[in-house]
């Protein structure tokens, strides 16, 4: 777990450094051939001028396969949570999510089917997940299908916090 001020991000679904089998390839629940059961995350101490929170979910060890860090999870958290439940991805309504890289040309899946968590599934050996969380000073304009870069653009300056927190998925 890794913080920034007093901000920390921390997840039940991460026991001993590890992702849990159920929230990637080793679990039951997938969509269009992606596992799609997401992470628990909660978080605590976020700065009392927050207006939203931005989640990511990234790969990067997945550069040496795929040619690019793999986007598991873009969603963007109403100010007033202080967690996501498992599953969350799928159940609940009040968050906006962005496109995963399962829509990215390796896979080809449409971009609205890519547009929710889609779980790890290592291909070559046991990789790390980063999950970061930034609270921000603003509702950045997102619209569900939103891509990382947009958001980014739209969080830039607004940014008062970040947390992160990692775990690591087994092949």
């Amino acid at each position: 777990m890794k913080k920034s001020g007093n901000f920390i991000l921390k997840s039940d679904s991460i026991k001993d450094g590890y992702i849990k089998d159920e929230f990637g390839k080793h679990g039951d629940l997938w969509i269009d051939n992606m596992p799609s059961k997401s992470l628990s995350l909660k978080w605590e101490n976020a700065p009392e001028e927050t207006e939203s929170f931005l989640v990511v979910m990234q790969d990067y060890d997945a550069i040496p396969v795929a040619g690019f860090s793999w986007i598991h999870w873009i969603a963007l958290v109403p100010k007033n949570y202080t967690e996501l439940k498992e599953d969350a991805s799928r159940m609940d309504k009040n968050i906006i999510q962005g496109i995963n890289s399962w829509a990215s040309k390796l896979v080809g899946l449409p971009k609205e089917r890519a547009t929710f968590y889609g779980g790890p599934t290592p291909p070559d050996k046991d990789h790390i997940y980063e999950v970061k969380i930034y609270a921000l000073d603003n509702i950045p304009n997102l619209k569900t299908g939103f891509y990382l870069n947009e958001a980014y653009k739209e969080i830039k300056g607004h940014i008062l916090e970040e947390a992160e927190t990692e775990g690591i998925y087994r092949v």
